[in-house]
């Protein structure tokens, strides 16, 4: 993400994986905004070295402010808060909230279970395809961010 200029919008934490991907960014001299909940400053969980921590007071005020702040969303592999937020980001996109591309970095094959769920679901009637495809897949970083790009850019000359 650093070395293609593209900053890094999550939750500001300093624990899992997203805290290794921050500083994974900031160690090539990326930028990086946190949006954390104050509840969670004060449980002593924010990144201490970002290049930008904004406290807001709840978990929605943080989804909305990071959804503001970003121009594509990617989910790591990860739990339910991970499904939840790229769910969430995904359905809006659905309802035209957005137009900002939605990836999942499939690490391992980690969503390869959850794609043929959703695939399961277009089969089954309840989800249309169109929808399906707002959901990109990639293994490889750089392939994601591309892919991620390219729609982005799609998006913005309609």
């Amino acid at each position: 993400m650093a070395r293609q200029g593209v900053t890094a919008v999550y939750g500001g934490g300093n624990v899992g994986l997203m805290k290794e991907l921050a500083d994974a960014v900031l160690e090539e001299s990326g930028h990086v905004v946190g949006v954390i909940p104050s509840a969670l400053v004060e449980r002593e969980l924010a990144h201490g070295r970002l290049s930008d921590l904004r406290v807001v007071a709840s978990m929605h005020e943080r989804k909305a402010l990071m959804a503001d702040l970003s121009d594509a969303f990617i989910a790591l592999p990860g739990g339910l808060g991970t499904l939840e937020e790229i769910f969430e980001v995904v359905a809006w996109a659905q309802l035209r909230f957005h137009d900002k591309p939605c990836g999942l970095l499939n690490v391992a094959s980690y969503y390869d279970d959850l794609l043929h769920f959703l695939d399961h679901s277009v089969s089954s009637g309840f989800l249309a395809q169109n929808h399906r495809e707002l959901l990109i897949d990639e293994q490889d970083p750089d392939r994601l961010l591309a892919k991620l790009a390219d729609v982005r850019e799609e998006a913005v000359s309609r």
